[in-house]
């Protein structure tokens, strides 16, 4: 059935791409002879079978690039040998032409959706058939052309996958080390308390709260947002993290150590200047940051703040009245001579202090518009009537995400540090 197609009496080589090997399929001996002679002619290998049950039972082992299939045999005709052979589990795809003497228009629509890229009507011509055959050899390429290229992208694909999922799992670990800086989110100090929020809008973050207490009625606290976000400025939160420890006083750059006995708290605005002057000298660094930092003696509620390029803190009072405290100031680690100035005032029982970033003041609502100053005092205000300590903060962050804009998300880190003060 399948005779040898390398005795070739006259070959002539043309280059027809990706069609290699061709079946031919007619239960007419004659025909397939006379299609036979050109093909071998034209330098294609090919094979022929007698009915569509023989070619089908070929094609499942060797699939061909090219099959020129009679339309009516006995048995399995062309149609449905057709759709027996796209049926195939095969890798590549093959050209499929039907030779037909049907030119009607419902005929050919059956051979379309049979499966057959064209058809050719009988009595064949030797041009126009490899003229046809250039043009399914034309498809071809560019169809195995694409499945390459969608190989090398599935393979690009799969290795970005792998990459990703590495940093995914650096940067899960990333954020277990930087929660790290952070590890308690409330402190009792006395009457009083502080409590923190840090939520970064990726895996890590820019924003980074902390407190710490060298002694009875002593209390620091602060508030820094880097600027950028990422990697970069989340390796920063981790150095600040250190120049203002939480537990190891000795290098904590807020603290001085007097008469070997007990550590002191420097005055807010000496802590911002050697912030500022640490940055600075250090070479290659872009990143600067912005920054609350405020210590309070609670046996009176003298507070003392620094701010530096920062959101200003609210203050709200105890009989209803609120504030923004600080004039600005410039960030820290833009300007080697930067000069800030603290700012202070007194605090009464049942006072409540409020630090936060920017990523609640500059959070794009539904409208388009920020939740600014304003939205923030009232929505602070509501929040304080029935919660505080950390219920205070999540029910804030809660608020925000409930007006954000659901389009553009979280955008920025939020974070914020909840100071109540309830007298000595």
């Amino acid at each position: 059935m399948v005779p040898d197609a390398s005795h070739v009496e006259t070959r002539v080589e043309l280059d027809f791409g990706a069609i290699r090997k061709v079946l031919v399929v007619d239960d007419s001996r004659l025909q397939r002879r006379i299609l036979l002679a050109s093909l071998k002619k034209w330098g294609f290998e090919v094979l022929e079978a007698d009915s569509g049950e023989a070619a089908i039972e070929y094609c499942a082992t060797d699939t061909p690039d090219l099959v020129l299939s009679d339309w009516v045999m006995p048995g399995m005709g062309g149609l449905e040998f057709c759709r027996a052979f796209r049926e195939l589990d095969s890798d590549q795809y093959s050209y499929f032409i039907l030779l037909t003497s049907k030119s009607e228009k419902q005929e050919v629509a059956k051979g379309l959706d049979a499966g057959a890229d064209d058809f050719l009507i009988k009595p064949l011509e030797a041009d126009e058939l490899r003229a046809r055959i250039s043009a399914g050899a034309r498809i071809l390429d560019m169809q195995r052309e694409l499945s390459r290229k969608n190989q090398l992208i599935e393979t690009a694909l799969n290795e970005l996958k792998l990459a990703h999922d590495a940093i995914d799992k650096d940067l899960i670990q990333a954020r277990k080390i930087q929660e790290s800086l952070v590890p308690e989110l409330k402190g009792t100090f006395g009457k009083s308390q502080v409590s923190l929020l840090l939520k970064p809008c990726g895996h890590i973050g820019g924003d980074l709260v902390g407190m710490f207490s060298p002694g009875v009625n002593r209390l620091g606290f602060y508030s820094i947002d880097v600027s950028g976000h990422g990697i970069t400025s989340a390796m920063m939160t981790a150095r600040l993290g250190g120049y203002l420890s939480s537990t190891h006083f000795d290098q904590n750059i807020a603290m001085e150590r007097r008469f070997s006995k007990f550590y002191a708290l420097l005055p807010p605005e000496e802590v911002a200047s050697l912030l500022n002057s640490r940055l600075i000298a250090d070479t290659g660094i872009e990143e600067y940051f912005t920054m609350v930092y405020a210590i309070v003696d609670l046996r009176n509620g003298h507070l003392k703040m620094v701010q530096a390029g920062h959101p200003h803190p609210l203050l709200m009072r105890h009989d209803g009245k609120t504030e923004f405290l600080g004039e600005g100031g410039f960030p820290i680690g833009l300007l080697p001579e930067a000069q800030f100035q603290q700012t202070e005032t007194y605090m009464q029982p049942g006072d409540k202090l409020l630090l936060h970033s920017d990523g609640f003041t500059e959070c794009q609502l539904a409208d388009g518009s920020l939740l600014d100053e304003d939205g923030l005092r009232s929505m602070a205000v509501e929040c304080a009537e029935d919660n505080g300590g950390p219920e205070f903060l999540e029910d804030m962050f809660w608020r925000l995400s409930q007006v954000m804009s659901p389009d553009s998300g979280m955008t920025d880190d939020v974070s914020a540090v909840f100071f109540e003060y309830n007298g000595p």
